[in-house]
């Protein structure tokens, strides 16, 4: 068996840490808080993987990233996951104009999009990304909650307005 790796937290550090663990936006970074506190109590890496239901050589890595950064390295750094396929600065006013064509029928819109912008994408992404960005404006002009009920041709046309 090796030997244990052994982190100290200052009284200071363990607060952080546990607030972090309780109040983190992500799953993710409340779980990787709760392996630093886990192998603060001087737990080994195997028991806290066990614990959490992960790998020895993860806990290892992240408490490795403790270290070295403290606790912002424990946030996951952007540029993960897959790129969106459909962007808003570039993308937004070719849907924009072909849900105002189409506005009932979203496989056409679809179609239309994937020839004009030449990228492959489902019905599915295509929701999702006029519900956002229609989300985002809204949220961006501070409009009440119960005076959501705009469409995304409705935006195009106070757009135009301005």
């Amino acid at each position: 068996m090796g030997r244990i790796k052994r982190i100290e937290l200052t009284q200071e550090a363990r607060t952080a840490l546990e607030a972090a663990y309780r109040e983190g936006a992500s799953h993710a970074y409340r779980r990787r808080c709760q392996m630093i506190l886990l192998k603060s109590e001087g737990r080994s890496s195997a028991q806290v993987a066990q614990i959490l239901g992960g790998c020895e050589v993860v806990v290892n890595t992240w408490l490795r990233r403790y270290q070295e950064q403290g606790l912002a390295g424990l946030q996951t750094r952007p540029g993960r996951g897959r790129p969106p396929l459909l962007d808003a600065q570039t993308d937004l006013q070719r849907v924009r104009q072909a849900v105002a064509d189409n506005r009932q029928r979203l496989a056409v819109v679809k179609a239309e999009l994937e020839e004009a912008l030449g990228k492959q994408f489902s019905q599915d992404t295509l929701t999702r990304f006029v519900k956002k960005t229609v989300r985002c404006i809204n949220d961006c002009e501070s409009v009440h909650a119960k005076s959501r009920t705009r469409t995304f041709t409705s935006l195009r046309s106070n757009a135009s307005k301005s």
